[in-house]
């Protein structure tokens, strides 16, 4: 693998075992419009080190993995112009070798993170296996990848317009452990919750903390998902979410989309016909998760000083 480069910050907090967490930058080129974007990028590092940890939001940039970012390369990111690549583990290497420039999924990055020595990572929602991946075969690398690397992912649970209960089915079958904060039941990423239960409660950042570390300890690779509920006040009407579902749906059907641009399509409707309500709740719930992580992350650098 290339040499990631870090920034300054990152690099010495590494070295010195302070807590450190890893961000995503899809959702920065992908996500949410431009402006916005790069506000929120500021506002979620923001949020990281006013909960005692480091930021290091990940990207590939010339073909050159960075673990941390400089406000030029934020800036350069959370430019359309540029047109990053979306970048899973699986286009890492081809990123690499042809000196691409590429935003990082949830997988992508959370493969950067732990190569990096990086054990808590923040996003929005994880990715999961797609209504019809019966016939289709569509279920996001996300979730092998968290079956095969030891890092905590704190996340806003997965997005409805996924098969939610075959997400944690498989979840279950990698042997990734699923941890509820303050919340018995599975987000549904805009709702706060969904009719699946968590298999495990934690009440706080230590409590969280203790289950990663004591989990780091079992035989195998696997990692841990933390399930942090969306904001009570930025939680998306149920009546409204069941409408833009439907209407996404029914869109899908008619325009005859498949595979990876089912996701694109969905989310763009929930934008554009929630008259931004949706882009707030995004921006909540990413904002929520960074900060939680930062806790867990600060739980467990004290544990291990």
């Amino acid at each position: 693998m290339s040499t990631p480069s870090t920034t300054e910050e990152v690099r010495d907090a590494l070295a010195g075992n302070r807590p450190v967490v890893a961000l995503e930058s899809t959702i920065l080129s992908h996500g949410l419009p431009p402006g916005r974007n790069r506000e929120v990028a500021r506002r979620v590092e923001d949020a990281v080190r006013e909960a005692g940890a480091v930021p290091a939001t990940i990207a590939v940039l010339g073909g050159v993995p960075k673990v941390g970012l400089t406000e030029a390369e934020l800036d350069y990111v959370c430019d359309p112009a540029n047109q990053l690549e979306k970048l899973s583990r699986r286009d890492l290497g081809a990123a690499f070798a042809l000196g691409r420039d590429g935003a990082t999924t949830v997988a992508g990055t959370a493969a950067l993170a732990h190569a990096a020595g990086i054990g808590v990572f923040a996003t929005g929602g994880l990715g999961g296996v797609h209504r019809g991946a019966r016939e289709t075969w569509d279920v996001s690398a996300d979730l092998d990848v968290l079956a095969q690397t030891p890092i905590l992912v704190v996340c806003s649970g997965v997005k409805s317009i996924l098969d939610m209960g075959a997400t944690l089915e498989l979840l279950e079958t990698r042997s990734v452990p699923v941890l509820g904060y303050r919340t018995d039941r599975f987000p549904a990423f805009y709702r706060r919750e969904s009719e699946f239960e968590v298999p495990w409660r934690v009440e706080d950042p230590r409590q969280a903390a203790a289950v990663v570390a004591a989990h780091r300890n079992v035989p195998g690779g696997a990692g841990v998902l933390l399930a942090n509920p969306i904001p009570s006040e930025f939680e998306m009407a149920a009546d409204l979410h069941d409408r833009l579902l439907a209407e996404g749906l029914e869109l899908l059907r008619t325009r005859g989309v498949h595979g990876k641009e089912v996701t694109p399509v969905l989310l763009e409707h929930f934008h554009t016909a929630s008259g931004g309500v949706s882009l707030d709740a995004n921006e909540a719930l990413v904002l929520s998760n960074a900060a939680l992580a930062a806790r867990v992350a600060v739980e467990l650098a004290g544990a291990r000083a």
